[in-house]
C-alpha cells in the first residue's frame, strides 16, 4: 500500500489544540506515570559501518535524536561494530558527517567493541552457570537441527558437555587455537520453543580478521543478539528503539539482559526496554545495503553518493536538505504498521523548502539561438531580477540583456495550435524580466532541423519601466540567457534509479531487472553570468525548469549542476 499525505493541517488549529502523542512517546509518558524517573531516560542510534546510511534510516535517527531533544535526554551514537569482515573506519566517518549534517549531536560515541571484554566475561559467568556451552558441529548440522516454526528443534549433542570443557573451549577459541566455523558458543535456553530466536542461540563465533579498532585482539566476535542488549545495558539506555523485524528478537533480548543482570545490577541497575516501530520504506527504492552495495561495485553508479542513490550523502550532492528530510521523516510519523511511502511526499518536501530558499536563476538547457532582429546590434543592457519572490531579504542580481539569446528549443514551433503559449511564428510571449517579442522567421539546416529563430521586440514592454506597453498581458513567459555573456555548464539530469515501485520485492526477478536506463542524462547547458562564482552545494531554482545544486566536481574550469527536483511531479503523469 503507496500512503500520499500531503495534508498540511492548518498552523493555527495546531497551537490552539496538544500535539497528539504517538505510541513510543504515550510508551515513555506512561513509564514516568509508574515512577520511571525522566532523568534517567537515554536513547541511542546504533548502526552497523558496513555501509552508509540510506533515508531509511533518517526514521530511526529522527526518532531517537528527537525523543532526545523533547525529553532533554542523552543520546548516544553507537557503532555495533562486531563484523570485523564488513566493517570500515570509512563507514563509520561518514556516518558520523551524515548525522551531523541532519543537525543532530550524539551526548556520548560508543562502540560495541568497547565492551567486548564485559562481554566476553559475562559469556564465562553463563557457561559456568550451565546457560551457554561450546558447540562443535558445521554450520549445517545446527540448520538443520534448528527445526521449523512449526517442528521443535533437535538438541546439539554437545548441549550438555561440562562446564569445564566449555571454558576449556572457549578459552582456547580466544586463544586463536581453532580455525574459523569449529567451534561457536551458544546460549543454552529452549529447543522446542515457538520462538525459534530461543533455540540456542549463537553468542560467539570464530573470526580471524583484523578489526577497525581492535586489531588482532580479537578472534572471537559476539554475535548481534548477544552485543546489542548488553550494550544498551551496558550504556543504561532506558528504551532501546527499533524496527519491526527485530520484534521476535525481543524475547532473546530480554533473555540475555535478565541473565546478565543478575550478576550485575549494582554497576548498571536499569534494565532496558526494547520496542519496536515499522520501517520506512519508500517506493521505487532499494534500502539493502547489501543491494545498495553490489551497485557501487558492479559501477551502476558513481558510488555511495550518487545523486541516485537513496543515501543520505547521495540526496545531500543532489541537493537535498536537512529541513526537508527531517520535516519529511516528521509528516511520516511512528507507527506499528509496515507500509511503503510513495517518494513523491519526499520529493514534495524538497520542493517546498527551496521554493522559500533558492534564489531564481536562467539557464537554457536545451538551447537555440534567438536573434532580435530590430534591437540594435552592439547594444547591451542590464536588467534588474528579482532573487526569490518568497524571500524578501533575498535581494535583486544584474542580468545582461543583447540582440542575441538561448532559449529553449522546446520553447519555439513554427506552427502552434491555441493551447501552445510559448513562441511560434506570428505570437507574442515576453521573455522573463525583459521584453515581448513576436517571432517572425526561422533558419534550418540541410536536416530541417532549426539553428536560428528571428523575432521582434517591443522597446516600451520592458519589464518594470512603468508603460502601459510594459503592463500589456501575454499569455507566455520565456526564460534566456544571452549569448555574449552565457557561461557553460553541464547539467546532469536525474530519474528515478529503478522504474519499479518495488523493485527489491519480486521473488522471480533480480532486482538489477528493473534499473530505469535513463535514470541519467547529461546535458551541455549555458546559465547567466551570475552563476560563475557559486559554491559546491549552492542551491537554485532554475526559473520554468526546477531545482539545481552545484555539484562536487565543479571546478574553476568548469561548472557542474544536479538537478534536484523539477518543479513539479511529472514522474506520476508520465507512468499513466
Amino acid at each position: 500500500m503507496v500512503l500520499l499525505n500531503f495534508a498540511l493541517q492548518d498552523s493555527t488549529k495546531m497551537s490552539e489544540e496538544k500535539k497528539s502523542l504517538n505510541f513510543i512517546e504515550q510508551i515513555i509518558e506512561e513509564d514516568i506515570k509508574q515512577g520511571f524517573q525522566k532523568e534517567n531516560l537515554r536513547f541511542r542510534f546504533p548502526p552497523e559501518p558496513n555501509g552508509y546510511l540510506h533515508i531509511g534510516h533518517t526514521k530511526a535517527i529522527g526518532i531517537s535524536f528527537g525523543l532526545g531533544e523533547q525529553y532533554n535526554a542523552p543520546v548516544n551514537l553507537r557503532f555495533d561494530d562486531t563484523n570485523p569482515a564488513k566493517e570500515e573506519q570509512e563507514y563509520v566517518d561518514a556516518i558520523k558527517k551524515d548525522i551531523e549534517w541532519l543537525g543532530y549531536q550524539w551526548a556520548n560515541e560508543c562502540y560495541s567493541s568497547d565492551y567486548f571484554q564485559q562481554l566476553y566475561d559475562w559469556a564465562v559467568i553463563l557457561i559456568k552457570e550451565g546457560k551457554a556451552y561450546v558447540d562443535s558441529q558445521s554450520s549445517e548440522e545446527m540448520a538443520q537441527q534448528k527445526g521449523t516454526p512449526t517442528e521443535a528443534g533437535v538438541a546439539s549433542p554437545y548441549r550438555n558437555r561440562g562446564v569445564e570443557e566449555n571454558l576449556s573451549l572457549f578459552q582456547r577459541m580466544k586463544a586463536g587455537e581453532f580455525e574459523e566455523g569449529t567451534h561457536v558458543l551458544r546460549a543454552k535456553i529452549d529447543m522446542e520453543s515457538p520462538n525459534m530466536l530461543l533455540r540456542d542461540p549463537i553468542m560467539y563465533r570464530i573470526l580471524k580478521k583484523a578489526h577497525h579498532r581492535t586489531g588482532t585482539n580479537w578472534v572471537i566476535y559476539p554475535m548481534y543478539d548477544w552485543t546489542h542488549g548488553e550494550s544498551d545495558y551496558i550504556e543504561q539506555i532506558s528504551h532501546s528503539l527499533c524496527s519491526l523485524e527485530f520484534k521476535p528478537h525481543r524475547d532473546l533480548y530480554n533473555w540475555f539482559r535478565d541473565e546478565v543482570y543478575n550478576y550485575s545490577k549494582n554497576q548498571y541497575p536499569l534494565l532496558p526496554k526494547q520496542r519496536e516501530f515499522s520501517r520506512l520504506n519508500l517506493s521505487y527504492t532499494i534500502m539493502s545495503k547489501r543491494k545498495l552495495s553490489k551497485l557501487v561495485d558492479e559501477e551502476i553508479v558513481s558510488g555511495w553518493d550518487d545523486p541516485r542513490m537513496p543515501t543520505i550523502s547521495g540526496l545531500r550532492r543532489r541537493g537535498y536538505t536537512p529541513k526537508a528530510i527531517r520535516n519529511f521523516i516528521e509528516t511520516v510519523g511512528v507507527s506499528k504498521r509496515e507500509n511503503v511511502i510513495d517518494v513523491a511526499l519526499l520529493e514534495f518536501k524538497i520542493r517546498e523548502d527551496l521554493n522559500k530558499t533558492a534564489n531564481r536563476v536562467m539557464g537554457v538547457l536545451n538551447p537555440v539561438k534567438l536573434v532580435i532582429t530590430n534591437y540594435p546590434e552592439g547594444k547591451e543592457e542590464v536588467l534588474i531580477a528579482e532573487n526569490n519572490p518568497e524571500d524578501e531579504q533575498s535581494g535583486s542580481r544584474e542580468v545582461p540583456f543583447s540582440r542575441e539569446l538561448y532559449i529553449e528549443r522546446e520553447d519555439f514551433k513554427e506552427e502552434a495550435n491555441r493551447k501552445y503559449f510559448r513562441l511560434s511564428l506570428g505570437k507574442e510571449v515576453r521573455l522573463k524580466n525583459a521584453y515581448i517579442i513576436k517571432g517572425e522567421s526561422c533558419v534550418k539546416d540541410a536536416n530541417g532541423e532549426i539553428t536560428e529563430i528571428h523575432c521582434t521586440y517591443d522597446p516600451l514592454s520592458k519589464s518594470g519601466s512603468g508603460t502601459e506597453e510594459s503592463k500589456r498581458k501575454v499569455k507566455g513567459t520565456l526564460h534566456w540567457v544571452s549569448i555574449a555573456h552565457a557561461v557553460s555548464a553541464e547539467v546532469r539530469i536525474y530519474d528515478r534509479l529503478f522504474s519499479d515501485e518495488a523493485p527489491g520485492s519480486h521473488k522471480e526477478k533480480d532486482f538489477m531487472e528493473f534499473l530505469n536506463p535513463d535514470s541519467l542524462h547529461i546535458t551541455k547547458a549555458f546559465v547567466e553570468p551570475s552563476l560563475q562564482n557559486a559554491n559546491i552545494g549552492d542551491q537554485f531554482q532554475f526559473q520554468r525548469l526546477g531545482y539545481f545544486n552545484i555539484d562536487n566536481d565543479t571546478s574553476p574550469e568548469k561548472l557542474v549542476f544536479n538537478k534536484t527536483v523539477g518543479l513539479r511531479d511529472t514522474w506520476a503523469k508520465k507512468n499513466k
